[in-house]
């Protein structure tokens, strides 16, 4: 599934369960280029919107999700609902669903298989385009300072590539699992400190954990440090330009011998809230 380093700012392209929690019309879009300079490198551009309903428990939203490695892209629809209610007075446990298709391109002509003429190879004969439903489920608990978080976004795991003659590949979806974890410290009243972590299981491959440190000064201009452990570090920096209107911008520097061959990966953001009622919206937000 797609990588972010600024995943605090976008969780409902894991989590369904988010959706509506900012208590407005929430617009979030985020575009990230991964190990600039190696060809067929990781590119993905994310858009989410999201709102509580006039039932306040109930909350819709929207997220699209176009990622490219190589010769393959993906690109994601999917409706996310979510319901919450009240567990004290300052917090709220919110259960969410995700549901829609993903349009599964992969480009195999467009490849140059050494020693292997066009025809010869019958998995590599022409171009695969394929549509997948899917959908997944989350939740989320959060007050005012804190969150935590728990989804799997994709439950199916489609196989891919499978041909009539009985030749099946070994490609095919893994359910992706997801933690995140936050909390807001007060360290004066003009400066706060953020932690978060998210972590990322999925079957075959390491465990994935981003731990973040980010610091925010006077409710407006935030800086931040991260670790991906065995992969990268990166630095963030966002602006409060208004007090709806939130934009950043993230790098990794990778700390593996990949880094040997790419100059960094490159993350922005911007995210807009539309309170349309005028009477809900806190100010500022954490996350």
């Amino acid at each position: 599934d797609a990588q972010y380093t600024m995943y605090m700012f976008n969780p409902l392209s894991v989590n369904p369960a988010y959706a509506g929690s900012r208590d407005a019309l929430s617009v979030t879009m985020l575009g990230r280029k991964q190990w600039v300079n190696i060809d067929g490198a990781p590119s993905t551009g994310t858009l989410s919107i999201h709102s509580p309903l006039r039932y306040e428990r109930v909350s819709l939203g929207l997220s699209v999700i176009q990622d490219e490695i190589g010769p393959t892209k993906n690109s994601s629809f999917y409706g996310d609902v979510s319901y919450r209610f009240p567990v004290s007075k300052n917090s709220k446990l919110a259960f969410g669903l995700k549901g829609g298709v993903t349009f599964f391109d992969v480009g195999l002509l467009s490849l140059v298989l050494p020693q292997t003429a066009p025809g010869v190879d019958p998995l590599f004969d022409d171009n695969v385009n394929e549509t997948l439903p899917n959908f997944g489920a989350g939740v989320y608990y959060y007050t005012d300072k804190f969150y935590i978080g728990l989804s799997a976004p994709n439950l199916l795991e489609t196989k891919h590539l499978e041909k009539d003659n009985g030749t099946i590949s070994k490609a095919s979806e893994k359910m992706h699992y997801f933690g995140t974890l936050g909390y807001v410290f007060d360290l004066s009243e003009t400066l706060k400190m953020k932690p978060s972590v998210m972590t990322k299981v999925v079957s075959g491959s390491p465990l994935s954990i981003d731990g973040n440190l980010n610091f925010l000064f006077n409710d407006r201009l935030e800086l931040g440090v991260g670790y991906r452990f065995g992969d990268s570090v990166s630095g963030l920096i966002n602006f409060g330009v208004t007090r709806d209107l939130r934009i950043g911008y993230a790098y990794d520097y990778t700390t593996t011998n990949l880094g040997n061959y790419n100059s960094g990966t490159h993350e922005v953001f911007m995210q807009w809230d539309i309170d349309f009622s005028k009477k809900n919206l806190k100010s500022p937000r954490f996350f």
